[in-house]
């Protein structure tokens, strides 16, 4: 018995160093060809790219290896590209470059705050300011779309690419036509469903998710104009072709839009005499903490039970805007200042004046011996993404410069609350890390939390503490990977893809530059968005809905409790 478990234990540690392998490949190949300028993905670089993730087989991209259509992978994948990416034979990857004065309207994926422009028929070019992990996100999925767009050509060019199947030409015919009945587009699924070697119920429902109202034959315009380029690149080798703009190249790394980002911030905590006072950044969603702090006071007419979790789950809902409104209304009329993003970082401001809280306007209380000048300011952060964490935080802690004058700010604590992916239990679930350690390194940062896993219990969600990874992307992520680490002596929890970065940041300031206090709180907690580790149970297979409000609001909870008692 002991023979056969170090058997698999050995196939299984292989499979994770394949895997590991893939994946160093990918970000290889990637960064060789940013510094190129361009590829093409049906040439020697993008088969590269599409050999690596095949091997790899990440999670989330489902059955992408099998010859059928992977179809919760392709909802995935297209809720963070901009609509219409797949008609465009030129991708163009930039910088910020001036495109927002043009006539061009922006397009911004569901997913993924990124301004994206239709240039023409054939050309879509997106914006990257959130440093490298965009683009290796944006190349990722496109290679998964480019998978998939093979898998069409494959299944409808017969005859040794002179000709197409009967199902493809009746889809074509169907999506090229100007008026179409339900019955029509019944017929074109069935097709649809033959090509995908998927069955009709499975592409309905897909249908069904992809439809809008403006575009009702969306997943079948999308499954059509993938077959047709590349059919067209086998056929006629007019190639797709990505390419990276000079600007974007050489402004990469260079922290030009966390720069700004920052340098706006500093001057209105300047302007509204804040820099000196005790400062508490949150990394964290834009309605949560301004919820915590004010919803109860707020609604107290709409919700005289007072019940914290009944409210928060009305908030959370797209039909109750007016009560949102109410609670914003009530924290900008309390010391709140909302700074919306113009730097390009895409990354939204709250700052929260707690000297100017309203007698019983805040759920919460400071002492009652504390000083005017001694009243925390808490300063929330929306979510920044993989290496922009580092950008952002690294800017924002280093002092004001002002001629030859430094003004250095007084920062008390750096809480992080986040979204991960959990390794031991399910959604909603909590974990609470005591190190982050960066994917396909020995990089590992050790930190005194203080939050502790008992000061979430009692509350029926699970709770774990123990070693995150921090991920090159959360599309790359496969079983066998996520297995070693979780059984192997790391311990590890879940994984995100933030965290090593704001941790980097947080110890060069304080540790190093000395730019803010050596004795900076840290708090990290994060609330389980899938299980990558079970099957059916990834990003791909759908949203948290009202499971994550529970976790969230009890995290921030936690946040705030030991801010206003420090």
């Amino acid at each position: 018995m002991p023979e056969v478990m170090m058997a698999t234990e050995v196939k299984q540690t292989t499979r994770a160093q394949e895997s590991t392998n893939a994946i160093e490949r990918l970000y290889i190949t990637m960064r060789h060809l940013l510094n190129r300028g361009f590829y093409k993905p049906s040439g020697v670089s993008g088969n590269a790219l599409r050999t690596a993730l095949l091997l790899l087989r990440p999670e989330i991209y489902g059955t992408i290896a099998d010859d059928k259509a992977e179809l919760n992978g392709l909802i995935y994948v297209l809720e963070r590209l901009p609509e219409g990416i797949e008609e465009c034979r030129f991708i163009n990857l930039t910088s910020d470059e001036g495109f927002a004065k043009s006539h061009l309207k922006p397009i911004v994926p569901p997913k993924r705050r990124r301004n994206c422009y239709r240039i023409d028929d054939e050309q879509m070019n997106v914006e990257i300011t959130r440093g490298r992990s965009d683009i290796y996100d944006i190349l990722t999925h496109l290679t998964f779309l480019f998978i998939e767009s093979g898998k069409i050509c494959r299944r409808v060019l017969v005859d040794d690419g002179t000709s197409t199947i009967r199902d493809w030409d009746k889809l074509t015919e169907f999506v090229l036509s100007e008026e179409k009945t339900s019955e029509q587009r019944e017929v074109a699924l069935i097709h649809c469903a033959n090509i995908l070697s998927r069955t009709f119920d499975e592409v309905v429902e897909i249908q069904n998710k992809l439809k809008t109202p403006e575009d009702p034959d969306r997943f079948l315009n999308v499954i059509h104009w993938l077959g047709k380029l590349a059919i067209e690149e086998e056929t006629t080798g007019n190639k797709r072709t990505i390419t990276f703009s000079p600007l974007l190249r050489e402004r990469l790394g260079h922290h030009i839009h966390g720069e700004k980002w920052a340098d706006r911030i500093k001057a209105t905590l300047k302007n509204h005499n804040l820099l000196h006072r005790p400062l508490h950044i949150i990394s964290a969603n834009m309605h949560s903490v301004m919820n915590s702090l004010f919803a109860k006071k707020a609604l107290a007419d709409e919700f005289p039970d007072n019940d914290s979790l009944e409210i928060y789950k009305a908030l959370s809902s797209d039909k109750n805007k007016s009560l949102n409104k109410k609670v914003k209304n009530h924290a900008l009329s309390n010391g709140m200042i909302m700074l919306e993003d113009e730097s390009g970082a895409n990354i939204d401001v709250q700052i929260f004046d707690t000297a100017k809280f309203g007698n019983g306007s805040c759920c919460y209380t400071l002492p009652n011996d504390i000083a005017k000048d001694e009243k925390p300011v808490i300063f929330v952060m929306d979510y920044a993404f993989g290496e922009q964490a580092y950008e952002t935080i690294d800017e924002l802690l280093k002092p004001m410069e002002e001629g030859q004058q430094k003004t250095f700010l007084n920062v008390d604590s750096v809480s992080i609350m986040g979204k991960a992916g959990i390794l031991e239990g399910g959604k909603g679930d909590i974990m609470i890390p005591s190190a982050h350690i960066f994917e396909g390194t020995a990089d590992n940062y050790p930190f005194e939390n203080e939050l502790k896993g008992s000061d979430f219990e009692g509350h029926g969600l699970k709770v774990t503490e123990g070693t995150m990874v921090t991920v090159l992307g959360t599309s790359l992520q496969n079983r066998d990977i996520l297995q070693f680490f979780h059984e192997s002596t790391w311990n590890v929890i879940g994984l995100e893809m933030e965290g090593v970065h704001y941790q980097k940041a947080i110890q060069s300031a304080s540790q190093i530059r000395k730019s803010i206090k050596k004795e900076v709180k840290v708090r990290y907690a994060y609330y389980a968005s899938d299980n990558p580790l079970e099957t059916g149970s990834t990003l791909a297979s759908g949203g948290l809905g009202t499971t994550g409000v529970k976790p969230t609001y009890l995290i921030t909870d936690k946040i705030l409790q030991q801010i206003f008692n420090s």
